[in-house]
């Protein structure tokens, strides 16, 4: 059994960085883990690629020949890519052995992994191969700045995690640009009366309605829970990399330890 990270997220949340983060944190601990870049448009790379979809096409030149922009563009590339996923993604994954971990960078259009079946016929491919896939959404910190943005990433997350129906973490990114790591406290694992208390009161006395019903659905969905990442620090990546990898059963016999935020070392 073979086992996977499908690296999700908007546009500028930090995926190419966490993947090579990831990379450089499992290749201190002596693990093995291998990197395909999934995104047509990508140039630069800190991390060696395993598998590169550029092989396959690319988006320069769709662009060029088709005359399309870069979101239509993108689409047709990942729709190409699931026409051919049977032929060049099988034909690459018989190059690696039934437990290996891989971690799929993606695209940021979001609409990949909310509206169109590219993906989803991707992880449905993946299964087939025998993989464990665990989506990882990324959200950057920087974004949750009060109840409006929170509940619109929430949104935003759980459409990707309802299309994709896979186990599902959710990831606060670039924690160490936050000036403030108090003002995030209350949406790492918040309450949801107080969070509709929030709302109502931000929002016009018509919404109240509207806004019950997106916070039980939130509450409903488990979906009010971030992990912060903290990339400076080898244990928020560790604590991240656990909690995934319990959710693919990749080590069941290793211990998943307590997240600790460390509050004297973000002061």
């Amino acid at each position: 059994m073979g086992y996977a990270q499908l690296v999700i997220g908007p546009a500028g949340s930090g995926k190419s960085t966490y993947c090579s983060s990831l990379y450089q944190h499992c290749e201190t601990i002596g693990r093995s883990i291998h990197v395909v870049n999934l995104d047509p448009a990508a140039e630069n790379f800190d991390y060696p690629v395993a598998m590169d979809i550029r092989e396959l096409i690319s988006l320069d030149d769709v662009m060029e020949e088709l005359g399309l922009g870069p979101n239509g563009g993108l689409i047709y590339c990942m729709e190409h890519l699931e026409e051919n996923l049977d032929d060049w993604l099988t034909e690459e994954l018989d190059n690696y052995l039934d437990d290996d971990y891989l971690v799929f960078d993606c695209p940021g259009q979001i609409e990949l992994f909310s509206h169109v079946s590219v993906l989803r016929n991707f992880v449905d491919h993946l299964r087939r191969k025998n993989f464990n896939v665990c989506a990882v959404y990324l959200l950057d910190s920087q974004f949750i700045t009060d109840v409006t943005k929170f509940i619109s990433g929430c949104m935003a997350s759980l459409s990707a995690m309802v299309k994709l129906e896979l186990p599902h973490i959710n990831i606060l990114t670039k924690m160490d640009l936050v000036t403030n790591k108090k003002d995030l406290e209350n949406y790492l694992d918040p309450e949801p009366r107080l969070l509709l208390s929030e709302l109502n009161e931000r929002m016009a006395p018509r919404f109240r309605k509207l806004n019950k019903s997106l916070i039980e659905l939130v509450d409903e969905y488990s979906m009010v829970s971030f992990i912060p990442l903290d990339l400076r620090k080898e244990k928020s990546i560790q604590y991240v990399l656990a909690q995934i990898d319990n959710c693919i059963q990749y080590g069941e016999d290793a211990d998943v330890k307590v997240r600790d935020i460390d509050p004297e070392d973000d002061e």
